[in-house]
């Protein structure tokens, strides 16, 4: 009796921490994180439905196992690959999300012969990690909307040994899943509010895309994740944190909505007048979050008005008047940029995210560059466009950033 009550009160700690989480990548995470923690899997594995040409599918989302993981240096995240399943009977998550039923399969290299599922042993061959038991359940909405898969992995004793998952582990990951559905279907809603307001800024500005947003937001996080692990920041206080400023890296443009289509879409070299005005971007995305509510509109404020400030100081829309709100010039006229670390650590992170990504990426107007020839000028840049200790860090977590392109192709759902 002790140990059920203990049981739904860790659940119930869990699904209130899950109710503070916005963002929808990040509870993802959390979620696959608590998963384990609540049957004590070594490993596993989330999956979100997609449909892909009018066929379901399960996208991988996010994988996580101990073992491996105890092999990478300190602050280093796994690493996984990207990739998709049709949602049938062939492999236990498509029969799963299929179904929607709970599937508990004590070795996965002994399913009986009549099961209609089966496991694909290639996922070991290729990581060096030996699968035996996997607990697979739906994330169904209280509307019966499948959303995705939780897959469980090796059930782990007290001493560490490997066995398979028990009935009592199935009953904690069934409710389990079906708080985090709730929580899940919150987060999709957020996420789908998002990117109809970038879509405004799209339909002004071809650049703004919903993968665009996603990337340049994933990328400021995991830059973000490094920096405050160099800096000793409390995990408590880092994953707070990751969670506003990846929602509010996505609004870094959102100011273009109130830029003349003249000025936005024009083909050739910007006047000088035209270039002042385009630069005022940045102040009327900032006041949009003018009366913050939150840390969030903090963060997204500070993102919008600085993303364009350099280290050196020449950048842009720099210093403002405290009463008009204007950007404060010399007796040339010129901006007075903030330099250095007088602009907010956010701004200067997703400056070098939007950068990477817009020279990563086809426009109208050019071809992308090669990823070397966009690492070479981020490195060119260090120490006068960017922070050049933040541009060590990019480099540090590089298969990171391309993590995240993998998973924000720009023809892939965002």
């Amino acid at each position: 009796m002790a140990d059920e009550m203990s049981n739904l009160g860790s659940l119930f700690r869990l699904d209130l921490a899950m109710n503070q989480i916005q963002d929808l990548d990040l509870l993802l995470e959390r979620i696959l994180r608590e998963a384990r923690r609540v049957v004590h899997a070594d490993a596993g594995s989330i999956y979100v439905k997609e449909t892909l040409g009018g066929k379901g599918r399960l996208a991988i989302k996010y994988a996580q196992n101990d073992t491996q993981q105890k092999k990478l240096p300190p602050g280093q995240k796994l690493i996984y690959s990207i990739f998709s399943i049709p949602i049938n009977e062939q492999s236990l998550s498509g029969y799963c999300a299929l179904t929607g039923r709970l599937v508990n399969v004590p070795d996965v290299y002994r399913i009986p012969r009549g099961a209609p599922y089966s496991y694909d042993s290639s996922y070991d061959m290729v990581s060096g990690y030996k699968t035996t038991s996997t607990l697979t359940v739906p994330l169904k909405t209280t509307e019966d909307k499948l959303l995705g898969v939780i897959q469980m992995i090796n059930a782990t004793d007290e001493a560490g040994n490997w066995g398979p998952f028990s009935k009592e582990d199935e009953a904690l990951i069934s409710d389990f899943a079906f708080n985090a559905a709730i929580v899940l279907q919150r987060a999709y809603m957020n996420r789908v509010m998002i990117l109809r307001m970038i879509r405004l800024s799209e339909l002004r500005d071809p650049k703004e895309t919903g993968p665009h947003v996603n990337r340049v937001a994933g990328y400021a996080v995991e830059m973000y994740d490094r920096w405050a692990y160099h800096h000793k920041v409390p995990e408590q206080e880092r994953e707070k944190f990751k969670d506003a400023f990846k929602i509010g890296a996505m609004f870094h443009d959102v100011g273009k909505v109130a830029i003349s289509d003249l000025i936005l879409k024009k083909p050739a070299r910007f006047t000088s007048e035209e270039y002042d005005i385009m630069q005022r971007h940045t102040l009327y995305g900032a006041d949009l979050f003018g009366d913050p509510q939150s840390s969030l509109d903090i963060i997204a404020r500070d993102v919008a008005l600085n993303h364009h400030e350099n280290w050196d100081g020449s950048g842009y829309p720099g210093w403002l008047d405290p009463v008009s709100k204007e950007p404060i010039r010399n007796h040339q006229g010129k901006m007075l940029g903030k330099k250095g670390e007088e602009i907010p650590l956010t701004g200067r992170i997703v400056a070098i995210a939007d950068v990477f990504d817009a020279l990563c990426s086809k426009r109208v107007y050019k071809d992308p560059w090669s990823k070397e020839a966009a690492l070479a000028e981020i490195h060119h840049l260090a120490g006068t466009k960017f922070d050049p200790e933040l541009v060590e860090i990019f480099f540090e977590i590089f298969p990171h950033i391309e993590h995240v392109q993998d998973l924000y192709p720009e023809s892939g759902i965002s």
